[in-house]
């Protein structure tokens, strides 16, 4: 059975020989699902006494990191929410600065953070208040004081909070053991103690988190320190992991739906036809009562009952829809009471991508484009989110019967943030659909932006050749898929500049595709030189739109003349 992550932590802070105390530390241990999903934080700041405002700036940033982290998107990572944070402040301090006290350096501080998620430390930091690791009697400093010597005695704060509106922060992660100790230090404390009194202090007071903090801030004011004294001390009792048991356990008080029928009725919700049926989940049409309007209801397989990855799988693709909000992703809905294990999505009349490439010949490039505008606006909103598909295909793809997409079937997207949870749960396995998915996916690595635009590029070359450009593959070979088929060989009206762009966006090396969805989006509208002599293309393949406004110009002529003539 898997614990809860606990912690004990204690704190000291003194002004010391200064009149004010310009160093902050707190902890913040949220509750419920936020504990599993962002973990525990603890900060400390030390305002530079040199700036007017850096008591002020440490308070603000130490309570304003630990607030916003916890307001930032479960699926983001704790570097990427982290980051995005003391971004933010930095920003804000350093133009308040200027503001409240007419200079560039009115609101300093430095910053060092912690963040302990699952069985893991990640640590931010800048500036010289530090963090160190305490473990079985060793002492590591884990953060570097970001300091420039100019002599044996003189040196300068090289990085600060709100010093610039650009800001350099250390990140990195280290593995969390429980009885671990971390320990946060500003410069008042550290400066003046030895490797070997911190180490005393930690190994005779190892029982009593308050008193070592107590003995360390006193320690330090005994051999003169000059500044703010302060200290924090956090341990680890407990790790937090995730077993297969706790899966289950988050769903066995939801009940598998009975066998459903046209006209049953659940939970305010009747039944009104089977849409699709497989081994792995039913999806019915249905009517909610109260609000007249159709909704889809999907249910799980009894079949997967005892299967932990399968349960995950279908709970995370609620957990994945109702975090998205946005016009080209299906809205996955709250239902009003739930007794039973289902997923209500909103329903789209249309078809989907699959059975428009059956039901048309291959589409021309207005029709690709316009389509692959909305895929491709669908998968930002995902990618903003540090969520990845990795199982894009036509089939997953809806248009409904005013031409709008819409992304659906989340079961399979890899959240990053999630991906920082320890679980005994195999992420591992190769995801997606074989002819659509990236090389890498297959090969079971880690999918990203870029898996999800290879996955875009076979869909956009499908539609306009009703081919695959590797060909249909009938087991997960990757080197079976080297071999790139022009798109224009199926189809000649293809401009070799958009041959190009699908090339390049299918490419088996994540590396050589494009880096972003907005540089393919822009290279399958407007002719790259990279992939051709353009000045041997038609007009209209180079410049369409110089291409119309030329034909506009004779044909307003040519009027003019047919009048004048007349």
């Amino acid at each position: 059975m898997s614990s809860k992550l606990e912690i004990d932590y204690a704190f000291r802070s003194e002004a010391g020989v200064k009149q004010d105390n310009d160093d902050t530390c707190n902890v913040c241990i949220p509750e419920d699902n936020l504990l599993l999903t962002k973990g525990v934080a603890a900060a400390i700041a030390d305002g530079v006494s040199s700036s007017e405002g850096g008591g002020r700036a440490s308070r603000i940033c130490v309570s304003g990191f630990l607030s916003d982290y916890f307001s930032t998107p479960e699926s983001w990572t704790v570097k990427t929410a982290a980051g995005k944070v003391l971004g933010a402040l930095n920003r804000w301090l350093c133009g308040q600065g200027q503001s409240d006290y007419d200079s560039a350096r009115g609101m300093l501080t430095t910053f060092s953070g912690l963040i302990l998620k699952s069985t893991t430390a990640h640590i931010v930091h800048i500036g010289d208040s530090r963090i160190y690791r305490y473990r079985n009697g060793d002492l590591e400093q884990i953060t570097r004081d970001h300091r420039v010597w100019v002599s044996r005695e003189k040196e300068f704060l090289s990085r600060a909070v709100g010093a610039d509106p650009h800001i350099d922060i250390d990140y990195h992660a280290v593995a969390a053991e429980e009885h671990d100790s971390f320990i946060f230090t500003t410069d008042g404390v550290h400066d003046f103690l030895t490797r070997r009194e911190l180490l005393r202090i930690l190994n005779s007071h190892a029982g009593n988190l308050q008193a070592c903090a107590n003995a360390l801030v006193e320690t330090a004011l005994e051999n003169g320190s000059s500044d703010n004294a302060s200290c924090q001390i956090l341990q680890v009792l407990k790790l937090a992991q995730e077993t297969e048991a706790d899966v289950l356990q988050r769903v066995s008080d939801l009940p598998f739906p009975p066998d459903l029928q046209p006209g049953m009725k659940i939970d305010g919700y009747e039944i009104l036809r089977e849409m699709h049926a497989s081994k792995r989940s039913e999806v019915f049409l249905a009517l909610d009562i109260e609000s007249g309007d159709k909704v889809v209801l999907k249910t799980p397989s009894i079949n997967y009952r005892d299967d932990a990855d399968y349960l995950e799988g279908f709970l995370h693709e609620e957990w994945v829809g109702r975090r998205i909000h946005n016009a080209h992703i299906l809205r996955i809905l709250e239902p009003k009471k739930r007794h039973f294990l289902y997923n209500i999505a909103e329903y789209v009349e249309g078809h989907s991508l699959g059975q428009w490439i059956k039901d048309n010949g291959p589409a021309d490039l207005h029709q690709t484009r316009t389509l692959a505008e909305q895929i491709i606006n669908g998968l930002r909103a995902l990618h903003r989110m540090e969520m990845f598909h990795q199982d894009l295909k036509p089939d997953n793809i809806l248009i409904d019967n005013h031409g709008t997409v819409k992304l659906i079937d989340f079961g399979s997207i890899r959240v990053a943030g999630m991906d920082e949870i320890d679980s005994e749960i195999d992420h591992t396995a190769p995801q997606g659909t074989l002819d659509y998915a990236a090389p890498e996916c297959l090969r079971g690595e880690a999918c990203t932006h870029a898996s999800d635009l290879y996955s875009v590029g076979v869909i956009l070359y499908e539609m306009l050749t009703k081919k695959l450009p590797y060909g249909e593959s009938d087991a997960p070979n990757p080197k079976k898929r080297l071999n790139y088929r022009p798109a224009r060989h199926y189809n000649p009206e293809i401009p070799t500049w958009v041959d190009g762009a699908l090339e390049k966006a299918v490419h088996p090396q994540p590396a050589k595709r494009y880096q972003s969805l907005s540089e393919f989006q822009y290279d399958l509208e407007h002719p790259n030189p990279a992939f051709g002599n353009l000045a041997q293309l038609p007009l209209l393949e180079r410049n369409p739109l110089r291409f119309w406004q030329i034909l506009c110009g004779l044909l307003f002529l040519l009027n003019l003349f047919l009048i004048f003539r007349t």
